[in-house]
């Protein structure tokens, strides 16, 4: 065993965790006054030490995917951990994103004047300390890295074990752009161990050195870290997202973005999971379409009046309406026009994605307005859910709840603000 995959031993993983802890304190309190550009160069310094150690990261990736498959891990899994030459550029191209967005600490969000003469401001500020808690996919190291700094926080990684070498691989390069920038190595941490027990360190707040938890993995994981958590999160639970095909919409429109919202990448949490199809559609979209979801190799299960149409398809159950697949299945539902969509939906969606097939400029916009996830589309696939595809150049990951962030969280998601009061020697009566 090399020192890059050393273990941490019990009995010394709470005093390290704990370092870990007070380190990255020390290094956001140094990002939160660095200059923007010492940032910038550290995320560049960063992209180049990926792009020059690629066959090191692919090498470490290959090793991780043979683990992976020893251990029997699903498709889905092994899909997220893989790496090759055209995602690890993916990397490098987002990494450079970031590095190119605009920062924002220290901008006045808003300023006024009270009638006894005191200028307020609402300043950005970075949150803080972040501990990134994830499973299956590497590029998270990156994104989140890069993302902490980019906004000002200090990161603490913790990835999954089953992607732990391409991590430790992806982490070193992030380091190598601090140390040439002149920033703080501390300022991204990756746990250097694959024992379980510290995510409970991490969740422990590190002696209140964590200011927010971020947890991106399956519900379990999500659900451990939401009961367990000594500080604040941000997360999402399932991706069970809806593409809903109405009466007016463009048949081609229909076909092409429901097997793209299913299809294109499966294993991924703005992958389609539920197609609902108006009953006026039956006779002129309902076969079209499901006959190129079967034709992309993907499973139909469907309610009584799909299978009425469509008899190939196997019956569906009621617990497939809040499955998440992560698969090449999908389930399909006949619904009573866009009030019967957003009905199902607000009774199984978790609050992720949802899309709109219409020609119908009133019918989409009561359904943009009605529907309450995360995210909602108007004749585009779901698996636009994603913080690169919006512009935010990555994503930490995307928040379903309604406190702080919603939605792809990028750079502005990872900061809060500060009140700064100017006075001249007033005095409250």
């Amino acid at each position: 065993m090399t020192s890059k995959e050393s273990i941490i031993h019990d009995t010394d993983l709470s005093r390290q965790m704990v370092k870990m802890g007070q380190a990255a304190r020390q290094a956001a309190r140094h990002l939160a006054q660095a200059n923007p550009a010492a940032k910038a160069d550290a995320i560049n310094a960063a992209a180049d030490a990926i792009a020059s150690r690629k066959t090191e990261i692919l090498a470490a990736n290959k090793r991780d995917l043979e683990g992976a498959s020893e251990k029997g891990l699903s498709t889905a899994m092994i899909d997220r951990l893989a790496l090759d030459d055209m995602r690890v550029e993916g990397v490098i191209n987002t990494v450079r994103d970031v590095a190119r967005l605009p920062d924002m600490i220290g901008d006045v969000i808003s300023q006024w004047v009270r009638p006894n003469g005191l200028t307020i401001e609402r300043v950005r500020i970075p949150i803080g300390v972040i501990a990134v808690i994830y499973e299956s996919r590497p590029n998270v190291t990156a994104d989140a890295g890069v993302l902490c700094l980019k906004s000002g926080n200090a990161a603490i990684l913790r990835g999954g074990s089953e992607s732990f070498h391409t991590s430790q691989a992806i982490h070193a390069c992030l380091v190598e752009g601090l140390s040439k920038a002149g920033l703080p190595e501390a300022a991204i941490q990756f746990v250097p161990t694959i024992n379980r027990d510290a995510v409970g360190h991490l969740l422990s707040g590190l002696n209140g050195n964590v200011d927010l938890i971020v947890p991106r993995g399956g519900k379990s994981l999500v659900a451990r870290v939401n009961i367990e958590a000594r500080a604040p999160v941000l997360s999402h639970l399932d991706g069970i997202c809806h593409v809903y095909i109405d009466r007016e919409a463009d048949r081609d429109k229909a076909i092409a973005i429901a097997v793209n919202s299913k299809m294109r990448r499966t294993g991924i949490c703005g992958a389609a999971e539920t197609l609902l199809i108006d009953r006026a559609a039956i006779d002129t979209h309902l076969k079209p379409v499901l006959d190129a979801l079967s034709a992309a190799g993907c499973a139909l299960r469907g309610d009584a009046s799909v299978r009425a149409y469509y008899p190939t398809a196997s019956p569906a159950a009621e617990s497939d309406w809040s499955t998440e697949y992560l698969d090449s299945v999908i389930s399909v539902k006949v619904v009573d026009g866009v009030e019967g969509a957003i009905r199902h939906i607000d009774q199984y969606s978790s609050g992720h994605t949802e899309s709109i097939i219409t020609e119908n400029a009133r019918t989409s916009e009561k359904f943009l307005a009605e529907v309450d996830s995360a995210i909602v589309m108007q004749n585009a696939s779901t698996q636009f859910a994603d913080g690169g595809e919006f512009g935010l150049g990555a994503e930490i990951g995307i928040a379903t709840g309604r406190l702080h962030a919603r939605g792809p969280v990028g750079v502005e998601g990872l900061t809060t603000y500060k009140y700064v009061v100017r006075g001249d020697g007033q005095t409250r009566p």
